[in-house]
């Protein structure tokens, strides 16, 4: 293995914060599939760009806190806490949430494959309903929620 599988994942989490969506994709083998768990949604190609767009303007001053990294050979595995405040509009499959203006802190586990030193696969398990409950919508998302 000519790169280590830790900091090709150090790296991604890098470009992610400085929303740099070009160099996001370019992390990614070309086959590689980036799946959010919390809304059972899979990106390929140039789609891996919409979670950062989508939580850059969300989550303008989001900041991934990496707690612990474990690395088995190729595989990677994070947990992590995703921080920001919501001072844009977050879209999801249920519709757009307005800004809140609230703070969110919110536990994460991130499963990465490197393959030549490229993400193959990466599997992200945020804590949806913890975050809802952050942004004070949990008890009522339907209402929060407008037409996408």
């Amino acid at each position: 293995m000519g790169f280590d599988p830790e900091q090709v994942v150090r790296n991604a989490y890098r470009v992610a914060e400085e929303q740099d969506v070009p160099g996001w994709i370019a992390l990614f083998t070309e086959d590689g599939t980036f799946t959010d768990n919390s809304i059972g949604v899979t990106y390929r190609g140039q789609e891996l760009g919409d979670t950062v767009v989508v939580y850059a303007k969300a989550f303008p001053d989001m900041h991934r806190e990496l707690y612990q990294v474990y690395v088995a050979g190729n595989v990677v595995v994070v947990q992590l806490a995703l921080q920001g405040t919501q001072t844009g509009p977050l879209a999801t499959p249920m519709g757009v949430l307005p800004p809140t203006g609230t703070k969110m802190d919110a536990p994460c586990c991130d499963v990465f494959e490197i393959v030549d030193g490229k993400i193959k696969r990466f599997d992200c398990y945020p804590e949806g309903t913890i975050i809802f409950g952050q942004l004070g919508i949990l008890d009522n998302i339907a209402d929060a929620m407008t037409a996408r």
